[in-house]
């Protein structure tokens, strides 16, 4: 990560630490700085010091999933170091646990101090964006209470409450006050010559609605262990490829991740469930198009994640007009937050519905997992979320009336409703923005394999002919408008989006390789778009870019305007091996598996849009997620597309 923090994630818990194992509670920055559960902070300080100094870094956290390190007291060259302390930290679900080993490199006995300062704020992960907003918070009351072992921090603001306790084994011996909202914790350690001392730290929260009876895993190891089980079952059975080592390292790193990255969500029924989240740090929560993606990637080899989303949007789905900021009847979630801010209303994401296109790949994943597994009880079970889904599409979301999925600015939420999210990201080749209704290509792609695969499920699996005629005539119709309205005769591609009066929004744009992935085009224009994306406007060496270069719009490290997503690129190469352009692919899959490479294997979020033939080494994206599930997927999407050689 950027700013030297270093990521331990574990479902809907990470925990974002420095080089020495510490957390500031500074605010700012391209990540949070703290332990999080649930999107709040539940440590803002965990700082050790040793006879009252900060340790110097002999070696710092690495990158990657532990966090280990050594630290010495500060001194000269010709004054050895008279002790060493081992830190060793792990995330659990919901808990954080330490192990400190404290070893005397002395022929005699000595004594240190040891303090480790802590605070827990509760901040709101909203309160620490770049944005600097802030937010009222009426009433608010933090507490402390000093334990035998320990200390817990207490939360409250109206109903809400929250709670983060620490335990200490030896207990300190004082618990003292800062000055600050902060307690430092006091150990005075006697080390025989050479002798070792070892503390063990346990840390829990309770954030608001929580009712589990959690349990603290007794040691950083015994948390290791349960993140290897999960990662095994998420691996157990795929075949990874053996010819191109690779693209194996990739798909096991990616499934790793994976494994990592589910949270917990609730299903039709009220079952428990686990759903891949967006991402860590920002969104460790269910995003409906990230999931859906993800699963969609996985399903040819992990269908579980499939079946678990499916479930949990449906058991989110719009009924009306209330319940959540943008649902309209049959409308598929875009975000869910379970925050304070989210649950008192001051920002809309507590059930966020803007988005155009989590409702027709919500239709796409149920046909796709019925059509892959031969089992039909999801599509039965979901047989009237299904059919809502499609009523949006036609009604709501403006098939019917506009002829295509359309969406609109949202004050105070997302400038734009599909992939492409960011203020910037739907616009003409001069950078020029559309005002008002905006039609984007992908999302119609999406539509017509939704449209094709419910008329699919209607005729195998529900015994209604009439239905599939319906859905299919549908799909018929919007291919015939899409190629008439959306390709650029000049261009020989297909605009970005169509604005609210019907105009071209020329951008020459990635999300035409979506078109591909649905099936959208005709077989002729489908092979055009599909080699021109590999012309070097388009392919950067590490992928192809969201925005080809040379457009006045065109800018490398802009989040939507020039950078390569694995995701994205997942698609294209999907696309490409649809419309029979092998080796393109191939082309496509080579680069990301080389940017995999050069990350130690894992693809993230985004990466900056410069050239292979000036960059040989692929340049990061600000602000990107570390681990996204989109990304973490991307390798089986190119091992389904061009198979392992």
């Amino acid at each position: 990560m950027t700013d030297r923090h270093h990521l331990l994630v574990h479902g809907a818990t990470f925990a974002a630490v420095d080089d020495r194992g510490d957390i500031s509670g500074v605010r700012g920055g391209s990540s949070p700085d703290g332990w999080f559960v649930r999107d709040a902070r539940h440590l803002s300080r965990w700082q050790l010091t040793v006879d009252g100094a900060v340790p110097e870094v002999l070696r710092p956290v690495p990158d990657g999933d532990a966090s280990r390190c050594a630290l010495v007291p500060r001194g000269g060259r010709h004054e050895p170091p008279a002790y060493t302390v081992f830190r060793e930290q792990a995330v659990g679900e919901s808990a954080f646990v330490e192990a400190l080993r404290v070893t005397s490199n002395r022929p005699e006995p000595t004594t240190i101090r040891l303090a480790l300062t802590v605070d827990a704020d509760f901040t709101d992960q909203f309160e620490l964006r770049s944005d600097h907003r802030t937010y009222a918070k009426p009433g608010a009351l933090r507490s402390r209470q000093v334990l035998d072992d320990g200390i817990e921090f207490t939360y409250r603001r109206a109903e809400w409450r929250s709670c983060t306790t620490i335990t200490a084994d030896p207990a300190p011996e004082a618990v003292e006050e800062t000055g600050t909202g902060a307690r430092r914790l006091v150990w005075t350690l006697d080390l025989a010559p050479h002798g070792t001392a070892r503390l063990v730290l346990r840390v829990i929260a309770r954030p608001h609605g929580e009712r589990r009876a959690l349990r603290v895993p007794r040691d950083p190891a015994a948390v290791r262990d349960q993140l290897l089980a999960a990662e095994g079952e998420f691996m157990e059975g795929v075949a990874f490829p053996t010819g191109w080592p690779e693209l194996a390292a990739a798909c096991a790193r990616g499934l790793a991740d994976l494994a990592a990255l589910q949270v917990p969500a609730t299903g039709t029924d009220g079952e428990e469930l686990r759903v891949p989240a967006g991402g860590a740090p920002w969104f460790l929560t269910l995003i409906a198009r990230d999931a859906l993606l993800t699963s969609l990637f996985a399903l040819p080899y992990r269908p579980r994640p499939a079946a678990a989303t499916l479930h949990a949007l449906a058991a989110t789905q719009a009924t009306g007009g209330g319940g959540g900021r943008g649902a309209q009847p049959g409308k598929i979630v875009h975000e869910v937050r379970h925050g304070e801010l989210a649950h008192f209303g001051q920002v809309p994401y507590g059930r966020y519905y803007g988005s155009v296109d989590a409702t027709p790949l919500f239709l796409v994943l149920l046909g796709a997992y019925t059509e892959r597994t031969s089992d039909p009880a999801p599509a039965r079970r979901l047989e009237p979320h299904a059919r809502a889904a499609v009523g949006w599409m036609l009604d709501h979301g403006g098939l019917t009336t506009r002829g295509y999925l359309v969406h609109r600015a949202d004050e105070g939420g997302l400038a734009n409703q599909n992939w492409k999210d960011s203020p910037d990201a739907i616009c003409c080749a001069d950078g020029t923005r559309p005002t008002g209704a905006v039609m984007a290509a992908g999302a119609q792609g999406y539509a017509y394999d939704a449209l094709r695969r419910t008329a699919w499920l209607a005729r195998t699996v529900w015994a209604d002919e009439t239905y599939a005629a319906l859905l299919e005539q549908a799909a018929a119709d919007l291919r015939d408008r899409f190629q008439r309205d959306f390709w650029m005769g000049e261009h020989s591609f297909p605009a970005l989006a169509l604005d609210g009066e019907g105009r071209r929004i020329d951008a020459l744009a990635s999300d035409a390789g979506h078109l591909l992935w649905s099936g959208l085009l005709d077989k002729e224009y489908g092979e055009v778009v599909g080699r021109r994306l590999l012309e070097p406007d388009f392919f950067s060496g590490w992928g192809v870019r969201t925005l080809a270069a040379g457009q006045p719009a065109y800018h490398p490290l802009s989040r939507h305007r020039g950078s390569v997503w694995p995701h994205d690129n997942a698609l294209i190469t999907l696309g490409l091996t649809r419309y029979g352009l092998h080796d393109e692919a191939r082309t496509v899959a080579h680069a990301l598996v080389d940017a995999a490479t050069a990350g130690g294997h894992r693809l993230p979020e985004v990466l900056a849009g410069y050239g292979r033939d000036t960059h040989p080494e692929p340049v990061p994206c600000p602000h990107a997620c570390v681990r996204e599930s989109r990304s973490a997927a991307a390798p089986l999407a190119l091992l389904t597309a061009v198979g392992g050689t």
